[in-house]
């Protein structure tokens, strides 16, 4: 692939994207994060040099998409939040929010199509660059494993223990994070917090929900927990806290 990283600052407008990518690549319950729902849109509007693609040259589209946004920390890994990538799109748009110290990473799309071919690295990169370039040394990451959904019963303490029998870590996202520098330093617990009525959920994947109770979903990490009482169920997605220098 001929593959070029542009921010959405310098190439503006609208890009034709991979069919793959405009089909989504989250479970569908991961796009009603009512905090994200809510700030997401102005992460991009507000803060486009920090938003990039990875454009195919050849095949003229998006197969890839990072976001990112400038964050507060002093470096002390206790203060880095448990509320994970809700807290910080939070913090940011705060009255009076503190002048940015760190970039931090939201995510990181590919097109399943053009994975498995070394890109993932290279978009860690390319945003750790774009911080540096904003005077943005240091990029935080509250990682979202990408195999834990097929360990929801697991903790997420006990999931990102595993190992390989070369070392590195079983999940190749954190892996992927670990060989380029970065080290896991702490679990953000609440990274993001997903509410909704009994009918929502099953709406959103396809299941039924006939009794109260903690049901394991498809693309969950951990257990979603329904109260038909209330009339409530919640998903709280526990991610990683990785830093690169």
């Amino acid at each position: 692939m001929a593959l070029l990283f542009p921010t959405r600052a310098e190439r503006t407008g609208r890009q034709p994207h991979a069919a793959s990518l405009e089909a989504g690549v989250w479970p569908e319950f991961m796009y009603h994060d009512p905090l994200l729902e809510r700030l997401f849109g102005r992460v991009i509007e507000e803060y486009p040099e920090y938003q990039f693609y990875a454009w195919d040259d050849e095949r003229q589209e998006v197969v890839g998409a990072g976001n990112a946004v400038p964050a507060a920390w002093d470096g002390d890994v206790a203060t880095l939040p448990e509320g994970g990538v809700d807290a910080i799109v939070d913090a940011r748009f705060a009255e009076d929010a503190p002048k940015p110290t760190v970039l931090c990473a939201l995510q990181i799309v590919i097109a399943p199509e053009v994975r498995a071919q070394g890109l993932s690295s290279r978009m860690i990169q390319r945003m750790g660059e774009i911080g540096r370039d904003h005077g943005l040394d240091r990029l935080i990451a509250p990682v979202r494993p990408n195999l834990k959904h097929r360990y929801p019963l697991a903790s997420i303490e006990r999931y990102i223990a595993w190992r390989r029998d070369d070392g590195t870590h079983l999940d190749p996202w954190l892996r992927t994070h670990e060989r380029l520098g970065a080290p896991i330093v702490k679990v953000a617990s609440e990274s993001m917090r997903v509410p909704g009525t009994v009918a929502q959920w099953e709406e959103w994947t396809e299941m039924a929900f006939p009794e109260t109770g903690s049901y394991v979903v498809p693309g969950a990490l951990v257990p979603v927990e329904i109260d038909r009482d209330r009339d409530e169920g919640l998903y709280v997605e526990p991610n990683v806290w990785m830093v690169h220098g």
